[in-house]
């Protein structure tokens, strides 16, 4: 992968892949000449050095395998656990499927091992729990007997650790529609599967490990779907996709944004937008607000505010504008139909956000230059899904989105996704819970809007956006608490981190 921004090679291990993308690159290894036990004699190795690096001083584990490769890996680690002298409790569901589990189970018995049946007492009777139960195949909800044998898991006292992926949770999609295994860690392999960072995955997965297993596929950045689904955004990333400043730049050279919002009651919402995007760099930043909004809206003196009482009077800012927000505390009256009406027929870089998006769902269009920023409620109105069916599949949804509109799609919430068609997904895994606070979507409406109108491409600028008010977000949150933070709070460390990211500094001739 590369952005098309600026050529950044993206990790291994910030790759994600789907189900069948993990599964060819599998096929591929062992059509190269990896046997198919020797990788599960790896996974199930490296599974157990993760145990131990956890738990250090368990001395009792229950290891349970179910009939796939997954429990191939299990019966793997179970034995090496044995071998090191571990009390090890294992049990089987049933007889493996695949050739190469049959030999790992039959060298585990060999090992003197023996063979158990689920039971309450076994549990409690065990420090860590093992689960080696379905991997990344599962769809749909758990069926019996398999749905109490993972209940029992949770309800049990021991630490639980998931090999691949928690059982009952989709690899694919992060839903976990009948329960899964709710793991302390996961070591998951060969590459990073978005069921785990998205939607109810953070919940069932715990902390995430990857063990690569050496599987290597050379990237080809020209048809990058094919070898991956999308990437998770990290530091590196984002601070070689920031926007570069000379020193001898001036307010005009970093662009105009303009946030029109702020209806009847509302005129703290595009305030907070207004000030994140100067935080995050921006030039100039003016808000169009209703009249009677006008003095609340004049908190921050930077920011330029202006009463637009109709069409006619928002249509003689937008010249002057480099890229506009509209949506933060908009509303959906008259008024507000008539800001966004304008909003859209121009033909300009423009960040959709809250009621413009409701506005949008009435009205589809396509809209090449925007960025979307729905939360699950706004997505579900925009592609016609309840709030419940846009959480069950989160990276389809933000794609089709993407493709609907021809546009940015940022799908916000735990795992936040950022699509645009003929791009990889990008997946932000930082932030926290604390953010489900008002006024956190307006912020994040003006550090997009303010990348971009320093001349960062939307889908470039959206990534960013993302990754720097999560990491915001999290500092607020080491500083002074997650819980009760307020969307403000996070401005002094945007201010700190557009300082700190952009670690190359102009040359003349860049």
């Amino acid at each position: 992968f590369s952005s098309r921004y600026d050529s950044v090679m993206i990790r291994t291990q910030h790759l994600l892949c789907k189900t069948d993308q993990v599964r060819s690159l599998e096929e591929g290894a062992i059509a190269g000449g990896r046997a198919a036990e020797a990788l599960m004699e790896t996974a199930g190795r490296a599974a157990f050095r993760a145990l131990r690096q956890r738990w250090p001083h368990a001395q009792f584990i229950a290891v349970y395998c179910g009939k796939g490769n997954n429990g191939g890996d299990g019966y793997v680690l179970a034995r090496i656990a044995h071998d090191s002298g571990l009390s090890v409790r294992l049990v089987s569901l049933g007889d493996p499927t695949t050739t190469e589990a049959a030999a790992a189970k039959h060298r585990a018995l060999s090992a003197g091992l023996v063979a158990e049946r689920h039971s309450n007492e076994l549990l409690n009777g065990t420090e860590v729990v093992v689960d080696a139960l379905l991997g990344i195949g599962v769809s749909g909800s758990l069926r019996e007997p398999m749905a109490t044998i993972v209940s029992n898991i949770n309800q049990s006292s021991p630490a639980r650790l998931s090999l691949d992926i928690p059982s009952g949770l989709n690899a694919d999609t992060g839903s976990a529609v009948g329960g899964a295994v709710s793991a302390e860690m996961t070591v998951t392999f060969i590459r990073n599967k978005p069921g785990l960072m998205t939607g109810e995955g953070p919940d069932y997965a715990g902390r995430v490990i990857l063990e690569d297993l050496q599987v290597f596929d050379r990237l080809d950045i020209d048809q990058p779907s094919s070898k991956a689904w999308g990437f998770c955004l990290d530091e590196s990333w984002v601070s070689q996709n920031m926007p570069l400043r000379r020193n001898s730049a001036h307010k005009g050279n970093a662009g105009h944004v303009l946030v029109v919002g702020g209806g009847p009651g509302m005129a703290g919402a595009p305030v907070l937008a207004g000030c994140a995007a100067l935080r995050m760099g921006a030039g100039r930043v003016s808000i169009a607000c209703h009249p009677d909004s006008l003095t609340a809206a004049s908190f921050c003196p930077e920011l330029m505010v202006k009463a637009v009482k109709d069409a006619e009077d928002l249509s003689r800012l937008l010249p002057d504008t480099d890229v506009v927000v509209i949506g933060p505390g908009l509303g959906q009256t008259v008024w507000a139909k008539a800001m966004y009406g304008v909003c859209v027929e121009n033909t300009g870089r423009t960040v959709i956000d809250a009621d413009a998006l409701n506005l949008l769902a009435r009205d589809p269009r396509m809209l090449a230059l925007s960025v979307l920023t729905p939360h699950p409620g706004e997505a579900g109105r925009l592609a016609a899904l309840s709030p419940r069916e846009v959480q069950a599949n989160r990276p389809e949804v933000s794609e089709t989105l993407a493709e609907k509109f021809n546009s940015t799609c940022v799908l916000k919430g735990a795992g936040t996704l950022v699509a645009r068609p003929g791009h990889p997904v990008m997946l932000c895994d930082r932030g926290h819970s604390g953010m489900a606070t008002p006024g956190m979507g307006d912020v994040l409406s003006g550090i997009i809007g303010a990348l971009m109108a320093q001349g960062v491409p939307e889908h470039v600028a959206a990534g960013a956006g993302v990754w720097c008010h999560a990491v915001a977000a999290e500092r607020a949150g080491a500083a002074a608490g997650r819980l009760g933070m307020c969307a403000s709070d996070i401005n002094p460390y945007l201010r700190e981190l557009r300082s700190e990211i952009p670690l190359r500094q102009y040359r003349h001739g860049r």
